[in-house]
């Protein structure tokens, strides 16, 4: 399915360690709006998708967030490999630090480890992509804001950024798949008449 090449999507370079940034960003890793939910998202709804050309998008995004989830990794591995144990005591590193010393583990920044709760597979075409749309939005605003608190670090900055710019294109990309699924549908007005679901029913009295 994958031919993978052993080079990140973009370059990431950090010169400083820095864990305060390391406890932010690695929610992008497993918070309720990171790169694992996404991709696990994605590549569980293509399943029931009953268009090849969106399913292919489902497939292409989620293969994508695996490597949006790789270049997380590597920020936050890069923020935290050499933390000094005055860095990590000072910075509130020291909780996570106990559980897992530098290694890489999904969670949000607030400490709640990942979990599967947090996406949706309805195998309802359109309920999926409409939530796929709102996570690449709520992932977006969540770079936004880890912008904001590395504005003074380019070597962190411009990696964010670059993941930043790539919800924008899932968001677009799942507009376009939306449209194509709302141009195939029998009737127009799905929501108000669908005779799969309507046919049959019974009357009110």
């Amino acid at each position: 399915m994958w031919n993978y090449e052993r080079r990140l999507e973009f370059p990431v370079n950090i010169k400083e360690a820095n864990a305060d940034i390391a406890q932010a960003i690695i929610s992008q890793y497993g918070g309720p709006d990171g790169e694992m939910g996404a991709s696990m998202r994605y590549l569980s709804q293509r399943y029931a998708c009953p268009y090849r050309e969106v399913s292919a998008v489902l497939t292409d995004i989620g293969t994508e967030e695996l490597a949006h989830l790789e270049m997380v990794a590597t920020i936050v591995h890069q923020l935290t490999k050499n933390l000094s144990m005055e860095q990590i005591e000072e910075s509130g590193f020291r909780n996570y630090y106990v559980d897992h010393t530098v290694g890489i583990w999904p969670q949000a920044a607030g400490g709640m480890p990942f979990s599967a709760a947090q996406f949706q597979s309805t195998g309802d075409i359109i309920t999926d992509l409409t939530e796929d749309m709102a996570a690449e939005q709520k992932a977006r605003t969540t770079y936004d804001n880890i912008l904001r608190l590395v504005r003074d670090e380019p070597d962190v900055y411009e990696p964010i950024k670059f993941l930043r710019a790539r919800e924008i294109v899932h968001f677009q990309r799942f507009g376009e798949a939306l449209r194509i699924v709302q141009d195939r549908l029998n009737e127009k007005n799905f929501y108000a008449f669908n005779p799969g679901f309507d046919c049959g029913s019974k009357k009110e009295n």
